[in-house]
């Protein structure tokens, strides 16, 4: 096994361990890509850029905001009798036409 994919295994398994793991606890218990770069500084003592993170993670198959399992309350068919009926009403009728420009600025005279 060469370093880079012992470094690999070892994030891999330290984020799978989640981030109440390594001491952050509160209202969020995933992963921000800001926890991400931190953990990796910690582990590895390696700087990353959140973007550098965001591309380390997707070529390692890690997608943003997936839960990881579904909510034992969701009933789907009241879901699909609400988007049927009440949806609608609350949405409204759609406009058909535009008065005016989306521009925010007065258009020329003369």
């Amino acid at each position: 096994m060469t370093s880079r994919s012992v470094r690999r295994w070892r994030r891999e398994w330290e984020l799978k361990r989640g981030p109440l793991a390594h001491g952050w606890d509160g209202e969020f218990q995933g992963w921000s890509l800001k926890r991400v770069k931190l953990l990796i500084g910690r582990m590895f003592h390696v700087g990353y850029t959140i973007q550098g993170v965001w591309k380390l993670l997707r070529r390692q198959g890690w997608s943003a905001q997936v839960p990881l399992a579904r909510a034992i309350e969701l009933d789907d068919e009241a879901i699909e009798m609400w988007k049927a009926e009440v949806w609608p009403q609350v949405k409204g009728p759609r406009r058909t036409w535009a008065p005016t420009s989306a521009s925010r600025t007065r258009q020329a005279t003369g």
